[in-house]
Parts: C-alpha cells; sequence; structure tokens
C-alpha cells in the first residue's frame, strides 16, 4: 500500500480553479475521477492523515500512486469532463449502477425510410425515439397491440419486410388492418411517417388533442350517415383509452417530471426512477451499486443523474427532475441538464401533495429492489457455495464453514450491554437458533453487574466462555450447571439435541484484533482447538485472525467477503434489537411514570431543562414551573411524586433525550440467555 504523501503535489502546485482529477495506481490504471469546484481544497483533503480519512477513502488515497488534474472553465464543463472520463475509464472506486441494460424499451426507428415500433433493450441509438423502460417486455406488447389499430404503423422486421415486398404480399398483420403495409405500397413513406410520428406524441402524452379530434371526425361521420366509419373511430378512441388506463393518472396538470427515489444500506444502494409524462407513469427502471467510496444519499443522486441523462437529449430530459436529496453542486447540474434539454430544468425536492406522495412510492419500490437483490445474491445455492469455499480458501481451514456463528456486543455508552449469537448453516440465516445475552462482567468467579467499566473485549471473552461452556457442558452430560450460563436449567437426559450441542466450524466476532484475540483466548481456556475464529473490522472491512499482524483483504466483489458482511451485520442487528428492548422496558419504570397525567413529551422536557432526574429531584417548585408546559399545580404533583419514590442513579441521553435510569443490580443467578426465534 502506498503511503499518499509519497505523491502528494507540492504546495501551491495545484490550481484553485474548477477541474477534474484522476487517481492512479502503481500500473497507470485510473482507479477514481472526481470533479471539484476548486480543485486545491479538494485535493487537499485526500493529503490528510489517513486516519482521519473515511475507510473507503483511505483504501482509495493509499491503493493510488499517483494523482493528475485537468483544468476547466466552469463547473459545467468539469461535470461533463467527469461523467465522460469515468465512461472512459470505469474506475473501480466510482460508484456505477448495474442492471440498467436489462429494461426494455419501447422504440420507433425514425432514422429509417419506413419507421419500425419495437422492443429494445441496451444502449441508446441515434435517430430511434424511446419511451419507458418498461419492467417487462410483454408490457410493451399489449400497449402496441391496442396502439396499433389506430396508429398501423410498420411492426416487422427488415427481413420480413423485404420478403412481403418482393412477393407482393403484406404479412398477416396487413390483413387484419394493425399495419398499414407501406411494404406493398398501400401507404407513400410520407405517409406512413406522419404515422410514426402520430404514434410517438401520444405515446409523449400529448393524448387530449388527438383524442378529441377523433371524437370530432366521429361526429362529423355520424351527421353525415357514414356510420361503419364513426363505429371504427369509436372502436379507435376505446382502444386509446384502454392504452391510456394502463398508465393512471399520478400528477396533475399534464405533468412531465423523473422522480428518483435511493434506499442505501452501509455496502449498497438501490436507485428506482420513474418516467412521468403527461401527469401518467410512462416508465420505470431501476439500478444497484456496490459503495465503493465514500458517498452519500445526495452523491448517489448526483452519479444517478449523471448516468440517466449523460446520452440523453431534448425531451428525454424532463422539464423537473425531483430527488430525495440535492447534490452539492446543484446549479451547474440544473445548467448542465438544461443544456441537454434546451430549456430551463427544475431540480428539486418535492415537500407537500402529490409530488411528495409519489416520491414516498419510488422510495418505497426502491426499497423493495434492494431486498430483492439482497434476498436473490443470498438464496442462491452456487452463490452461497462459492462464498463458502472463498471463506475456507481465505482462512485456511481445512473444509467450507457450513456452521458459522457470529458474535456482536452491544450497549449504550456503557449501560444495558447485552450480545448476540446469530446462527448461519450453509450460508443461510438459522434464526431458530439464535441467542441473545446478558453481560455480567465477569472477573475471575467475581460478578460485576454494572455495565460501566466494561468493553467490548472483556464482554467478547465473557460471552464466547459462556457459550462454549455450555456446548462442553451439553457434549459431556455431566458436571455441574452453573446458572450463570443460561436460564434452562441443567440439560436432561432425554435423547433431544440440546440448544449448544452443535458446535460452529467457524466464529465470527464483530471487530478487529482485539476481539479476535479476546474470543481466541476464551475458547483456547476452554480446551478447544477445532473451532475457527475470525473477526470483521467495519472500517475497511477487513478480515482479521489471531495471532497475526495483518488482516486477510478479500476482494471487494468476493462473494465470501458478502457472505460474512451478512452475518456481521445480522448480529448487529439483532443485538441493537435486544438492547433497545432491555432499555425500552426499564424506561417504563422511572419515577416519572407514576405523575398523573404527565405525557411523554413533559417528561422528555423536564429532564432536559434539569439534566438528570436527580437534579430534577431537587429542583423547587417555583423552578420545575419555568420548564415550559408545566403549570404549577403539575409541578407540585411532579415533586410530591419523585419525594415519594426511591432516590437512583438517574441519567438522560443527551442524544436522543430518552430518560434512562440507572438499573438496579439484579440478583445472582438470574435470566441472562435467552433463545429468540424470530
Amino acid at each position: 500500500m502506498a503511503d499518499p504523501s509519497s505523491y502528494r503535489p507540492q504546495p501551491g502546485q495545484i490550481p484553485d480553479s474548477p477541474g477534474v482529477y484522476r487517481f492512479r495506481d502503481e500500473h497507470r490504471r485510473v482507479i477514481y475521477v472526481g470533479k471539484a469546484k476548486s480543485l486545491r481544497q479538494r485535493l487537499a483533503n485526500y493529503f490528510q492523515d489517513v486516519a482521519g480519512l473515511h475507510p473507503r477513502t483511505a483504501t482509495m488515497v493509499t491503493t493510488a500512486a499517483s494523482v493528475e488534474w485537468t483544468v476547466v472553465s466552469t463547473e459545467v464543463e468539469a461535470l461533463q469532463l467527469e461523467y465522460s472520463w469515468i465512461k472512459e475509464y470505469d474506475p473501480r472506486f466510482n460508484v456505477k449502477y448495474r442492471d440498467d441494460k436489462s429494461y426494455p424499451s419501447l422504440a420507433v426507428t425514425l432514422n429509417e425510410e419506413y419507421p419500425r415500433v419495437q422492443v429494445m433493450r441496451g444502449p441508446k441509438k441515434k435517430g430511434v425515439r424511446y419511451f419507458g423502460p418498461y419492467a417487462h417486455a410483454w408490457a410493451i406488447r399489449e400497449t402496441v397491440d391496442l396502439m396499433l389499430r389506430v396508429f398501423p404503423v410498420r411492426t416487422c422486421s427488415a427481413g420480413v419486410f423485404k420478403r412481403s415486398a418482393q412477393i407482393g404480399r403484406p404479412c398477416l398483420l396487413g390483413y387484419i388492418g394493425k399495419c398499414s403495409a407501406p411494404c406493398v405500397g398501400r401507404v407513400t413513406p410520407e405517409e406512413h411517417r406522419e404515422l410514426a410520428e402520430d404514434f410517438c406524441d401520444f405515446m409523449a402524452g400529448r393524448t387530449g388533442a388527438y383524442l378529441s379530434r377523433l371524437e370530432q371526425e366521429m361526429r362529423i361521420a355520424a351527421e353525415d350517415m357514414e356510420y361503419e366509419k364513426a363505429a371504427r373511430l369509436r372502436d379507435d378512441i376505446g382502444a386509446l383509452r384502454r392504452a391510456m388506463e394502463k398508465n393512471a393518472v399520478v400528477l396533475a396538470d399534464a405533468t412531465d417530471a423523473d422522480l428518483i427515489a435511493v434506499a442505501e444500506d452501509e455496502l449498497e444502494a438501490a436507485v428506482q426512477i420513474f418516467h412521468v409524462r403527461g401527469g401518467r407513469v410512462r416508465g420505470q427502471r431501476g439500478w444497484v451499486t456496490d459503495k465503493v467510496e465514500a458517498v452519500d444519499t445526495a452523491g448517489l443522486v448526483e452519479h444517478a443523474l449523471q448516468q440517466l441523462y449523460g446520452e440523453e437529449q431534448g425531451e428525454a430530459v424532463p422539464k423537473e427532475v425531483l430527488v430525495p436529496a440535492l447534490p452539492e453542486d446543484t446549479p451547474a447540474l440544473a445548467q448542465w441538464l438544461a443544456g441537454r434539454r434546451g430549456s430551463q430544468v427544475s431540480l428539486r425536492i418535492p415537500q407537500r401533495g402529490d409530488k411528495k406522495a409519489l416520491m414516498e412510492t419510488v422510495h418505497r419500490n426502491a426499497q423493495q429492489s434492494l431486498a430483492l437483490h439482497k434476498t436473490k445474491r443470498a438464496g442462491d445455492l452456487t452463490t452461497r457455495s462459492r462464498a463458502l469455499e472463498e471463506i475456507a480458501e481465505a482462512l485456511e481451514l481445512d473444509g467450507a464453514p457450513l456452521r458459522i456463528e457470529c458474535f456482536d456486543i452491544s450497549h449504550l455508552q456503557g449501560d444495558d450491554v447485552v450480545a448476540s449469537m446469530v446462527v448461519f448453516e450453509d450460508g443461510l440465516a438459522r434464526k431458530s437458533e439464535y441467542r441473545r445475552f446478558q453481560i455480567k462482567g465477569r472477573v475471575g468467579d467475581t460478578q460485576v453487574w454494572h455495565g460501566e467499566g466494561q468493553d467490548d473485549v472483556r464482554s467478547m471473552h465473557e460471552v464466547v466462555s459462556r457459550r462454549f461452556r455450555r456446548y462442553l457442558l451439553e457434549k459431556s452430560r455431566t458436571g455441574e450447571w452453573d446458572p450463570q450460563d443460561g436460564e434452562d436449567g441443567p440439560p436432561e437426559d432425554d435423547g433431544k439435541p440440546k440448544r449448544f450441542a452443535y458446535p460452529p466450524q467457524l466464529v465470527v466476532v464483530d471487530g478487529g484484533r482485539p476481539q479476535v484475540a479476546a474470543a481466541r483466548r476464551a475458547l483456547d481456556e476452554l480446551g478447544i482447538d477445532d473451532v475457527a475464529v475470525c473477526g470483521l473490522a467495519k472500517r475497511l472491512e477487513e478480515v482479521w485472525l489471531p495471532g497475526e499482524d495483518d488482516p486477510v483483504v478479500l476482494p471487494r466483489t468476493s462473494e465470501g467477503l458478502y457472505l460474512l458482511q451478512r452475518v456481521r451485520d445480522e448480529a448487529h442487528r439483532f443485538a441493537i434489537q435486544y438492547q433497545r428492548s432491555k432499555r425500552g422496558k426499564r424506561l417504563k419504570s422511572g419515577p416519572l411514570d407514576e405523575v398523573p397525567g404527565l405525557g411523554e413529551s413533559r417528561k422528555q422536557a423536564l429532564v432536559k431543562h434539569f439534566g438528570s432526574v436527580k437534579k430534577l429531584r431537587q429542583a423547587t417548585i417555583d423552578q420545575i414551573c419555568e420548564v415550559p408546559g408545566i403549570g404549577r399545580k403539575t409541578a407540585e404533583t411532579v415533586a410530591a411524586a419523585l419525594a415519594r419514590a426511591v432516590p437512583a442513579g438517574p441519567a438522560v441521553n443527551t442524544a436522543t433525550g430518552e430518560i434512562i435510569e440507572d438499573e438496579n443490580p439484579a440478583p445472582a443467578g438470574a435470566s441472562s440467555e435467552r433463545g429468540t426465534e424470530q
């Protein structure tokens, strides 16, 4: 890994101008492209102390071996050049959205003499008008089938068209009236192009004028007693209305807008886009990306805008783009979008009304897309097998770890220290095997009940020791039962497998070298040497092994790393859930709960004003009355209730404003370990 100071530019060498910069590795490959209003200020951020950088940024600057830049005149030029370079170099540390080409679009080939309506995938071509994209190709075909009655545009391939022209006989669609049969000269090229342009206008949302024109023609035909023509026009109008019903009105005033929503976690993000034209949802697409760079929601939106409109021109860029967060360079982006459209484009966050409601719908779709992506990736048997093989190879195990147990510690500023154990078998979560622990803080044979002073390392040692002592006890079915090891009593010899009877092949701990060392020490003290141990550190997603000075770095795209991350994140979620439930139960027993008519808002206001329940108990009635919303009668009731309450050591979580009462020591042998089936 390179030292960033080895290739840091000299002071004053970097210009204080807008521009685009590229980081290259030792092989001269571009690994990151970025833009800046001021190159000097932006690049200076990369060359500070590596320990103070975001973990992903630190990985990038230590992978790079050189940096270069190009000065441009404006921020818009910087945006355009950044997009071009990302597309050209495909840098590994830039956000890249996937799955865009899997969405089909309805295309009209206006670049041909006889335009053709067809389903198209892949990159867009010049001279082709696109509508969509759609979620499924069959949805396009249904729409086209309804529209061909009114707009009998060619849909056949070049081979079929040429064959029909040679034999002088149209295809079936020409006989049933769903094609104007330009192949045999029923219409001129000009008339056929006019049909195609009318088709495009209708699909673009300009439906009202066309329907009004057809209705007028129908009335004229009826007045002239041309009833067959009137009936045909009536059926055409019905077909168009059925096609329109497939895209319900979602925004009034025939709004043209694209709505972009983002759902994300620490590792991946899903972007969902709804294309609204004429107030109707005309298309939808979604992308998924790995968060390989330090990027927030606004940054994800900026990358999505670049990819979405980088190749678009004219009306393909709507008048309005609605986003969940505004990028840092919003004015430059709006100017760039306006340049691609040819007129002003509004880039904003919806605040109220129908647009905000529709944005919430788009966001729900993004959340479902991210969940589905993770489910598909985790549910594939081949992928899971490859992940287990990669873990075994990276950790030098004798075989694939078919059972993995992961431990995590959770607490709130040293209080309510708990631990979780989650189990994955054959790469899938085994939720009936999950366990949760209340940390007692053992020091030898002494119990320390208070969470204060207990760090994650000692807690990890304790929970791993308790889990594997129970395993040894149930394995031997002999020996004395320690009440501190669980709530279920000594094991019974009934022939059924016990809760902790199955040993894992791999123990994963949430943390780095100290936590791994604590877990390994706990196993060594119990004489267990056939269970591997590793840790996954959140900072750089590094895998730590006992006794090793350097971590094992799995590739960012490794399925093995992805499985370890899922295991670690699930243990973290389960521990947080238990810790919050314990805290919630304890909050209900606070002395302020005994005050009649005192709601949660006023409770929090009181504790926030005085800093703790202890200081509130020492306050006078006049001082309590100074709190907004507290009258004298209520103050007297609060003072009386606190005077009756048994003094404890209350506190307040200043981050959330939640009332936190000190927990009284629990009696020895109290329930400390509980299986949870979700």
